[in-house]
């Protein structure tokens, strides 16, 4: 899906890391919520409320999911998913654009 209809865009952004990490909040209609952001080369952890969906639309990243020891690759059209109430890590080698799909429990 290259684009979403009927949804409720935030204005203000999420800025992270001294900016080399933004996004924006869209909502929808049946209470789901996804981010839309880019994130500059550089070294990153994240912590998570709710489950997560992360797509990588361009760009090149290696991540470290938790309970992993072995950093993978993601790229442009990949994806991966990170358990709620966990961290995990992220080497982004090229400027990345993302979706973030918070998921149910």
């Amino acid at each position: 899906m290259s684009e979403f209809v009927n949804v409720t865009a935030v204005k203000e952004a999420n800025i992270y890391f001294e900016g080399k990490v933004t996004s924006r909040t869209l909502l929808f209609a049946d209470g789901t919520r996804k981010t839309l952001g880019v994130m500059l080369p550089g070294e990153y952890e994240f912590g998570t409320d709710a489950a997560e969906l992360m797509e990588i639309l361009q760009g090149e990243m290696d991540v470290l999911l938790p309970g992993e020891s072995t950093w993978r690759t993601v790229k442009s059209g990949d994806s991966f998913r990170v358990p709620a109430k966990s961290k995990f890590q992220l080497q982004v080698k090229q400027v990345a654009d993302y979706c973030c799909s918070y998921l149910p429990e």
